[in-house]
């Protein structure tokens, strides 16, 4: 176990009750969960891997492979796909190479469906980091993006 990873784990009891917090500290600290600290968590709690893997593939947030620099979330929700959400979210897999769930190559961007922002009186709604882009077209989400390449 590397000494970040016993830092990280060092603010927690060694109980299962901090299971989901322990995995959010972790995953915020290396900005997703590796093989390496899932079994040093498991070893830590004194719990299976498998059991340690049930729980947090059970959440979706909860990322098992690298995150690009830039996390793109384009919202389909109801009031985003009845203006165009599915137009930008095919833009957006276009641009960038790839599809909802995946990474770019250069782990420049991830590109994630989300179900709803509840930001519907902006809709259609893409999310770059933290950023909220609201009344989004096509041309206008290129654009965005363009200024995070």
């Amino acid at each position: 176990m590397t000494r970040e990873l016993q830092d990280v784990l060092g603010g927690f009891a060694q109980d299962r009750d901090n299971l989901i917090p322990i995995l959010q500290a972790v995953q915020g600290e290396y900005g997703y969960l590796t093989p390496e600290t899932m079994e040093g968590i498991a070893d830590y709690l004194s719990i299976s891997e498998s059991s340690l893997y049930g729980v947090a593939t059970f959440y979706t947030q909860f990322k098992f492979s690298k995150p690009g620099d830039h996390n793109v979330r384009v919202c389909l929700g109801t009031a985003c796909h009845v203006r165009g959400g599915s137009r930008i979210m095919d833009e957006v897999s276009r641009h960038l190479g790839i599809q909802a769930g995946e990474t770019t190559e250069d782990y420049k961007f991830s590109l994630e469906r989300v179900a709803c922002f509840g930001s519907c009186a902006l809709s259609p709604v893409v999310v770059v980091d933290k950023k909220v882009y609201g009344r989004m077209n096509p041309k206008k989400v290129k654009n965005i993006l363009k200024e995070y390449e």
